[in-house]
Protein backbone atom coordinates (compact mmCIF):
# COMPACT_ATOMS: atom_id res chain seq x y z
CA UNK A 1 0.00 0.00 0.00
CA UNK A 2 1.33 3.15 -0.95
CA UNK A 3 1.74 6.35 1.33
CA UNK A 4 0.53 9.43 0.46
CA UNK A 5 2.06 12.91 1.74
CA UNK A 6 0.10 16.44 1.64
CA UNK A 7 2.08 18.94 0.34
CA UNK A 8 1.19 22.63 0.61
CA UNK A 9 0.88 24.35 -2.69
CA UNK A 10 -0.28 27.86 -3.78
CA UNK A 11 -4.09 28.79 -4.43
CA UNK A 12 -2.94 30.59 -7.85
CA UNK A 13 -0.83 27.49 -9.26
CA UNK A 14 -3.90 25.25 -8.23
CA UNK A 15 -6.05 27.68 -10.38
CA UNK A 16 -3.39 28.13 -13.38
CA UNK A 17 -3.04 24.12 -13.65
CA UNK A 18 -7.01 24.21 -13.24
CA UNK A 19 -7.60 26.45 -16.24
CA UNK A 20 -4.33 24.62 -18.32
CA UNK A 21 -6.75 21.32 -18.07
CA UNK A 22 -9.73 23.03 -18.79
CA UNK A 23 -8.15 24.28 -22.35
CA UNK A 24 -7.53 20.69 -23.05
CA UNK A 25 -11.08 19.04 -22.52
CA UNK A 26 -12.90 17.11 -19.96
CA UNK A 27 -12.57 17.05 -16.33
CA UNK A 28 -9.67 18.42 -14.69
CA UNK A 29 -7.90 15.43 -12.86
CA UNK A 30 -5.65 17.38 -10.76
CA UNK A 31 -3.85 14.36 -9.02
CA UNK A 32 -2.93 12.89 -12.16
CA UNK A 33 -2.05 16.19 -13.55
CA UNK A 34 0.97 16.87 -10.25
CA UNK A 35 1.86 13.80 -10.70
CA UNK A 36 2.77 13.93 -14.46
CA UNK A 37 4.53 17.48 -14.06
CA UNK A 38 6.50 15.67 -11.63
CA UNK A 39 7.44 12.70 -13.86
CA UNK A 40 8.42 15.26 -16.48
CA UNK A 41 10.76 17.20 -14.15
CA UNK A 42 12.76 14.41 -13.01
CA UNK A 43 12.70 13.00 -16.83
CA UNK A 44 14.39 16.74 -17.20
CA UNK A 45 16.62 16.35 -14.44
CA UNK A 46 18.15 12.83 -15.33
CA UNK A 47 18.81 14.51 -18.74
CA UNK A 48 20.98 17.15 -17.39
CA UNK A 49 22.88 14.65 -14.79
CA UNK A 50 27.11 14.00 -15.23
CA UNK A 51 27.25 11.40 -18.41
CA UNK A 52 24.47 11.89 -20.14
CA UNK A 53 23.64 11.50 -23.37
CA UNK A 54 25.26 14.59 -24.94
CA UNK A 55 22.25 14.94 -27.55
CA UNK A 56 19.21 15.11 -24.77
CA UNK A 57 20.83 18.45 -23.48
CA UNK A 58 19.69 21.15 -25.26
CA UNK A 59 19.78 24.69 -24.50
CA UNK A 60 20.67 28.05 -26.16
CA UNK A 61 24.48 29.13 -26.01
CA UNK A 62 24.59 33.09 -25.39
CA UNK A 63 27.81 33.85 -25.41
CA UNK A 64 29.83 32.40 -22.71
CA UNK A 65 26.44 31.93 -20.93
CA UNK A 66 24.43 28.16 -21.87
CA UNK A 67 21.07 28.81 -20.97
CA UNK A 68 19.12 25.09 -20.58
CA UNK A 69 16.11 24.05 -21.71
CA UNK A 70 12.89 25.30 -19.77
CA UNK A 71 15.44 28.66 -19.06
CA UNK A 72 13.18 31.79 -18.23
CA UNK A 73 13.76 35.27 -19.64
CA UNK A 74 12.39 38.61 -18.25
CA UNK A 75 12.60 42.00 -19.26
CA UNK A 76 10.88 45.38 -17.87
CA UNK A 77 10.36 48.42 -19.94
CA UNK A 78 8.19 51.12 -18.87
CA UNK A 79 6.24 48.92 -16.08
CA UNK A 80 5.87 46.37 -19.06
CA UNK A 81 7.18 43.10 -17.77
CA UNK A 82 8.19 40.77 -20.85
CA UNK A 83 8.87 37.29 -20.62
CA UNK A 84 10.81 34.41 -23.10
CA UNK A 85 11.20 30.86 -22.65
CA UNK A 86 14.02 28.71 -24.10
CA UNK A 87 12.55 25.82 -26.00
CA UNK A 88 15.21 23.11 -27.34
CA UNK A 89 17.79 24.93 -28.66
CA UNK A 90 16.12 28.58 -29.86
CA UNK A 91 14.50 31.57 -27.43
CA UNK A 92 10.81 31.62 -28.11
CA UNK A 93 8.91 34.78 -27.44
CA UNK A 94 5.22 35.41 -28.33
CA UNK A 95 5.67 32.64 -30.72
CA UNK A 96 8.68 33.73 -32.66
CA UNK A 97 12.51 32.48 -32.36
CA UNK A 98 14.75 35.38 -31.24
CA UNK A 99 17.48 36.04 -29.71
CA UNK A 100 18.66 37.59 -26.69
CA UNK A 101 19.36 41.43 -28.13
CA UNK A 102 16.02 41.01 -30.02
CA UNK A 103 14.45 40.32 -27.25
CA UNK A 104 15.68 43.20 -25.23
CA UNK A 105 14.32 45.36 -28.69
CA UNK A 106 11.19 44.36 -29.21
CA UNK A 107 10.16 44.09 -25.24
CA UNK A 108 11.87 47.90 -24.54
CA UNK A 109 10.70 49.09 -27.94
CA UNK A 110 13.74 50.99 -28.69
CA UNK A 111 17.96 50.48 -28.58
CA UNK A 112 18.85 47.94 -25.62
CA UNK A 113 21.70 46.02 -24.04
CA UNK A 114 20.04 42.87 -23.57
CA UNK A 115 22.66 41.96 -20.63
CA UNK A 116 21.54 45.21 -18.72
CA UNK A 117 17.71 44.27 -19.31
CA UNK A 118 17.31 40.90 -19.63
CA UNK A 119 16.99 38.48 -16.31
CA UNK A 120 17.43 34.72 -16.29
CA UNK A 121 16.45 32.35 -14.39
CA UNK A 122 17.81 28.58 -15.30
CA UNK A 123 15.46 25.46 -14.04
CA UNK A 124 18.10 25.05 -11.08
CA UNK A 125 18.14 28.53 -10.19
CA UNK A 126 15.12 29.73 -7.70
CA UNK A 127 15.36 33.20 -8.69
CA UNK A 128 16.28 35.89 -11.51
CA UNK A 129 19.63 36.31 -11.67
CA UNK A 130 20.25 39.73 -13.50
CA UNK A 131 22.30 38.62 -17.29
CA UNK A 132 25.18 40.69 -16.48
CA UNK A 133 26.30 39.04 -13.02
CA UNK A 134 25.28 35.67 -14.33
CA UNK A 135 28.20 35.93 -16.85
CA UNK A 136 30.82 37.53 -14.69
CA UNK A 137 29.77 33.89 -12.42
CA UNK A 138 30.65 32.09 -15.72
CA UNK A 139 33.42 34.27 -16.75
CA UNK A 140 35.05 33.76 -12.85
CA UNK A 141 34.45 29.91 -13.26
CA UNK A 142 36.74 29.57 -16.57
CA UNK A 143 39.28 31.44 -15.29
CA UNK A 144 39.34 29.89 -12.07
CA UNK A 145 39.08 26.10 -14.47
CA UNK A 146 42.00 27.67 -16.32
CA UNK A 147 44.58 28.49 -13.51
CA UNK A 148 47.62 25.95 -13.67
CA UNK A 149 48.38 24.81 -10.06
CA UNK A 150 51.92 25.54 -9.41
CA UNK A 151 53.99 23.72 -6.80
CA UNK A 152 54.00 24.98 -3.35
CA UNK A 153 57.93 26.11 -2.60
CA UNK A 154 58.74 25.42 0.58
CA UNK A 155 61.34 28.32 1.64
CA UNK A 156 62.40 26.08 4.82
CA UNK A 157 63.60 23.41 1.48
CA UNK A 158 65.01 26.15 -0.81
CA UNK A 159 67.47 27.32 2.50
CA UNK A 160 68.37 23.77 3.21
CA UNK A 161 69.66 23.39 -0.23
CA UNK A 162 71.46 26.84 -0.73
CA UNK A 163 73.14 27.07 2.72
CA UNK A 164 75.36 23.81 2.18
CA UNK A 165 76.57 25.67 -1.24
CA UNK A 166 77.68 28.51 0.17
CA UNK A 167 79.02 27.00 3.02
CA UNK A 168 81.00 24.68 0.66
CA UNK A 169 81.98 27.71 -1.40
CA UNK A 170 83.54 29.60 1.77
CA UNK A 171 85.62 27.22 2.82
CA UNK A 172 87.00 26.31 -0.58
CA UNK A 173 88.03 30.11 -0.95
CA UNK A 174 89.29 29.99 2.79
CA UNK A 175 91.41 27.02 2.00
CA UNK A 176 92.87 28.70 -1.17
CA UNK A 177 93.92 31.62 0.66
CA UNK A 178 95.81 29.37 3.53
CA UNK A 179 97.61 27.45 0.69
CA UNK A 180 98.59 30.41 -0.98
CA UNK A 181 99.97 32.35 2.18
CA UNK A 182 101.64 29.37 3.09
CA UNK A 183 103.58 29.01 0.07
CA UNK A 184 104.13 32.53 -0.62
CA UNK A 185 105.23 33.63 2.74
CA UNK A 186 108.51 32.04 2.94
CA UNK A 187 109.50 33.07 -0.27
CA UNK A 188 108.46 36.65 0.57
CA UNK A 189 110.50 36.83 3.50
CA UNK A 190 113.48 35.05 2.59
CA UNK A 191 113.65 37.64 -0.59
CA UNK A 192 113.14 40.74 1.23
CA UNK A 193 114.37 39.86 4.82
CA UNK A 194 112.58 39.06 7.79
CA UNK A 195 112.79 42.71 9.06
CA UNK A 196 110.48 43.90 6.60
CA UNK A 197 106.84 43.05 6.53
CA UNK A 198 105.43 41.12 3.58
CA UNK A 199 102.02 41.64 1.94
CA UNK A 200 100.85 38.74 3.86
CA UNK A 201 101.75 39.66 7.44
CA UNK A 202 100.49 43.26 6.57
CA UNK A 203 97.13 41.95 5.44
CA UNK A 204 97.07 39.70 8.77
CA UNK A 205 94.69 40.76 11.19
CA UNK A 206 97.19 41.15 13.91
CA UNK A 207 99.55 43.57 11.76
CA UNK A 208 96.37 45.32 10.84
CA UNK A 209 95.74 46.16 14.66
CA UNK A 210 99.57 47.35 15.41
CA UNK A 211 99.36 51.22 15.38
CA UNK A 212 102.33 52.32 13.01
CA UNK A 213 106.19 53.42 14.23
CA UNK A 214 106.45 57.13 15.12
CA UNK A 215 108.77 59.10 12.94
CA UNK A 216 112.16 59.93 13.79
CA UNK A 217 112.21 63.61 15.26
CA UNK A 218 116.37 64.54 14.46
CA UNK A 219 117.59 66.42 11.99
CA UNK A 220 118.23 64.49 8.45
CA UNK A 221 121.57 64.14 7.17
CA UNK A 222 123.54 67.27 5.89
CA UNK A 223 120.90 69.45 7.27
CA UNK A 224 124.07 71.62 9.03
CA UNK A 225 125.89 72.27 5.54
CA UNK A 226 126.39 75.86 4.46
CA UNK A 227 124.69 75.74 1.19
CA UNK A 228 121.57 74.16 2.35
CA UNK A 229 121.45 77.36 5.46
CA UNK A 230 120.27 80.27 3.07
CA UNK A 231 117.10 77.84 2.87
CA UNK A 232 116.55 78.26 6.19
CA UNK A 233 113.31 80.38 6.92
CA UNK A 234 110.52 80.74 9.96
CA UNK A 235 106.93 80.32 9.57
CA UNK A 236 106.38 83.15 11.06
CA UNK A 237 108.30 85.07 8.38
CA UNK A 238 106.21 83.72 5.48
CA UNK A 239 103.20 84.42 7.15
CA UNK A 240 103.41 87.29 7.94
CA UNK A 241 105.59 88.86 5.29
Amino acid sequence: MEAWVSVPIESRQIQRLIDQLGLRGGAPDLQQALADAIELWLVEQRKLQVGGAPCSVHGYQWKTVFLPDGTLLRTVSYHDEQCARVQGNEIIFNGRVVTPNQLAHWAGRGTRNAWNDIYVRRPQDKFYIHASRLRMLVQQEQAQAQEIPRPACDAAAVTSVATPASNLLSDLVNACAAVLQRTLLPMAASAHGSSEPTVFAAASPASRAAEPAPREGGKGEGWELPERRKFRFRLEDVAFS
